[in-house]
């Protein structure tokens, strides 16, 4: 091989891995944004293929079964769908699907000691968790009150399998059902902890569902030239298009119900603080759309464009995608399908997009 080719050969590899790692800051860069904006991690459609297949057909997706009985009934060999996120649950009002809950039930009433060990032991489990209390007077179940020593001796407690940090583990799980016996221990008390193994297989199924369809969506408006967007200007357009700039530093479209339907982010890593804005200038901005949070995620995609539509126009910048490649109406279409193909998805898993269950798990 002559040096000429071997020059080649090297310029080739070394062009290869700048691209490369190009491709990689950029992605890591979207990433850190999410968890700023969100918490937690998820795909971005602009930078993640074939998603269609990944919420269509050609494989059975896992999907969500009962909880086991509080009082450890075995599991029908059938196991049948989980109620409706709105029906509520013949016990404390807990989620069948999501929650694993145990129930502590003593001939005495739980002393305020008793209580707030056994809730220092469970918050240290890694996921979060809810006490219910059975109230004698009413006959029905209640968010437990906090310092409510001497009114409850019956208690269930319930936690989270899966949210976006992942499903819980044998440990955590572990944990959380030795504090409970070790509560009840101490209170002489019956206690019930569900089947652990099965609840750990369900987390998995669910927490695998659960990223196929994590996704967000994410568009730049991006500087020409040598043109910098002034932090201020910025900040005027936002607040006339009915964003709030959050002491998150990111600026956040909510809904009626003060859920965030989409958020605006500098391109760049400086957050847009409120007392440092006034100060920062910036070559672009992001607009990010979490996808499972978002009820009718079709007309938030659409509005979300057309607001960053609005912006480019306002500012004098350019739409693209986290390539940095314009956007095309071919390119927002396939957007838009992939969105209705996701929230179909998750509707069927009876996860509906933006519903209290795809809050929680995707929190």
């Amino acid at each position: 091989m002559s040096d000429l080719q071997l020059s080649l050969l090297v310029i080739g590899a070394v062009v290869v891995g700048a691209v490369c790692l190009y491709n990689w800051l950029q992605e890591r860069k979207l990433r850190r944004r999410l968890q700023q904006a969100f918490g937690g991690t998820r795909d971005d459609v602009l930078l993640r293929a074939g998603i269609e297949s990944a919420v269509a057909g050609g494989r059975r997706e896992p999907q969500f079964v009962p909880a086991e009985s509080a009082r450890g009934e075995e599991e029908d060999a059938e196991p049948s769908r989980p109620a409706a996120a709105d029906e509520a649950p013949a016990a404390a009002e807990f989620d069948a699907a999501l929650d694993y809950v145990a129930e502590i039930d003593a001939d005495a009433p739980f002393t305020d000691a008793a209580i707030a060990e056994l809730m220092s032991k469970i918050a240290s489990c890694g996921k979060p968790a809810r006490i219910a209390a059975f109230q004698p007077r009413s006959g029905g179940w209640e968010e437990f009150a906090r310092s409510a020593g001497g009114r409850y001796s019956r208690l269930q407690l319930a936690l989270q399998l899966v949210n976006r940090g992942g499903p819980v583990n044998a440990a955590q799980l572990a944990a959380f059902c030795d504090a409970v016996r070790h509560c009840a221990a101490k209170m002489g008390a019956r206690v019930t902890c569900p089947d652990a193994p099965a609840a750990l297989k369900r987390a998995r199924d669910i927490d695998a569902f659960c990223a196929k369809v994590d996704v967000a969506i994410g568009v730049n408006v991006v500087a020409q030239g040598d043109v910098m967007f002034a932090g201020t200007r910025i900040r005027a357009q936002a607040e006339a298009a009915g964003f709030k700039l959050e002491p998150d530093g990111v600026f956040h479209f909510r809904h009626d119900q003060r859920q965030t339907l989409f958020t605006l982010d500098n391109h760049e890593p400086a957050p847009f603080l409120p007392e440092q804005i006034k100060s920062l200038s910036t070559r672009g901005i992001t607009l990010l759309l979490d996808v499972p949070r978002v009820a009718n995620g079709s007309e938030t995609l659409e509005r979300m464009l057309q607001i960053a539509a609005g912006f480019a126009v306002a500012i004098g910048g350019c739409l693209v995608d986290d390539n940095r490649t314009e956007l095309s109406e071919a390119g927002i279409s396939r957007i838009k399908e992939q969105v209705r193909s996701i929230q179909a998805a998750m509707a069927a898993r009876d996860v509906p997009a933006g519903s209290a269950r795809a809050l929680r798990l995707f929190s």
